[in-house]
């Protein structure tokens, strides 16, 4: 089968370009040639002769929205004049203006730009009038792209209902979760002060950017007053945030440990006792599933894309990612708890089991065979 796949990058560190990244590796073991159209490819990849790089890159361009536009229209131009040589050609949401077999779809932006959690409605500035815009160009795009794909893949159940939200037929959506590398991420135990944490102290663990309100830390702050005991480390780069100045009017600068941008995150998880995420809106986020992989139970929020996996047996799901009151009884009922915590962190690293990036790319495969033979 020759097999082409757009998407911005191919990179193991992006979400994105990961899921795609895993999927190459399994078309190749399988025998499929592939032709790849992005601005960035891992070197590895580069690096193969079975693989074909078409490259449209989009360094120097002023804004995100350019580039995006920018690459729309060449790789459609490019696809255009290619289209007859492929048996399935897969895209990634609004990347394109040509049409495809199958369309994964990671975030729906016609939803982003309706929850109160959008920029616009937090920032009323020029920035925030700009993502307006940027959202919204995207909704038109990506409802075009939809009806122009055989297939629709959803990342999360929370983008499979968006997506019939939409006007997607349900008939074209298959719900394909994100994986995760259970090499990476697995129980265990890291030493805290080689890290920068406290030692012989009940740990949560927050991830995220926390430049901006969406992922919910300042519900997490608020909360964490109510839980004296409890300490909690954040991953993510405080340049810009407004968390550090928040968690010190709390008076929680003891007990809160920022920690920046970080590329160790999995042994941060092993020094951790509970991750807690309930972000305000996510499509279908890949930390939630690399705590559960590390064994860790977890405390996230219905608006939070992947939280379906989360059962009773692995965390706590809240219904509304709001509430300070029930988010610090959720944290304080676990972390008073040790037996509990230790059996749905158990729980938690068997759901994380079935969701290897192999069997994920495995699926994907599976799905382009089935297209190729019909």
């Amino acid at each position: 089968m020759k097999l082409c796949i757009i998407n911005h990058k191919f990179q193991k560190g992006d979400g994105q370009g990961r899921v795609n990244y895993e999927v190459i590796k399994s078309a190749i073991n399988r025998g499929h040639k592939l032709t790849l159209v992005a601005s960035e490819i891992a070197p590895e990849i580069q690096l193969r002769t079975d693989i074909v790089g078409v490259y449209i890159p989009v360094k120097g361009i002023p804004t995100e929205l350019l580039r995006n536009l920018f690459f729309a229209r060449k790789s459609a131009a490019w696809l255009r004049q290619h289209h007859q040589e492929f048996d399935v050609i897969q895209v990634n949401g609004a990347i394109t203006n040509s049409s495809a077999d199958v369309n994964a779809v990671h975030f729906v932006h016609s939803s982003w730009l309706k929850s109160p959690a959008h920029i616009s409605r937090i920032r009323r500035d020029l920035y925030g009038a700009y993502q307006w815009f940027y959202t919204a160009i995207n909704a038109t795009w990506e409802k075009q792209s939809f009806r122009q794909a055989k297939v629709i893949v959803a990342v999360s159940q929370k983008v499979k209902d968006e997506l019939i939200g939409v006007g997607v037929p349900s008939t074209k959506i298959r719900t394909i979760i994100n994986g995760v590398d259970l090499a990476e991420f697995f129980p265990g135990s890291s030493c805290p002060t080689e890290l920068g944490l406290p030692e012989n102290v009940p740990l949560a663990l927050f991830a995220g950017d926390i430049r901006t309100t969406r992922k919910n830390l300042d519900t997490v702050l608020h909360a964490l007053v109510k839980v004296p005991h409890l300490h909690l480390a954040v991953v993510g780069s405080t340049q810009g945030s407004p968390f550090p100045r928040l968690a010190a009017s709390l008076g929680l600068t003891k007990r809160v440990h920022f920690l920046g941008y970080r590329r160790d995150i999995a042994e941060i998880m092993r020094a951790a006792d509970v991750f807690v995420f309930p972000s305000r809106y996510e499509a279908c986020t890949l930390v939630l599933l690399e705590a559960m992989a590390s064994g860790l139970p977890v405390i996230t929020a219905t608006a939070t894309g992947g939280a379906e996996l989360v059962t009773p047996e692995a965390g706590i799901v809240l219904p509304d990612c709001n509430d300070i009151d029930g988010l610090s009884t959720a944290m304080s009922s676990l972390v008073d708890n040790p037996p509990l915590m230790e059996s749905m962190g158990k729980a938690a690293r068997g759901i994380a089991e079935q969701h290897s990036w192999k069997n994920m790319a495995r699926t994907y495969v599976d799905l382009f065979e089935e297209l190729n033979h019909k």
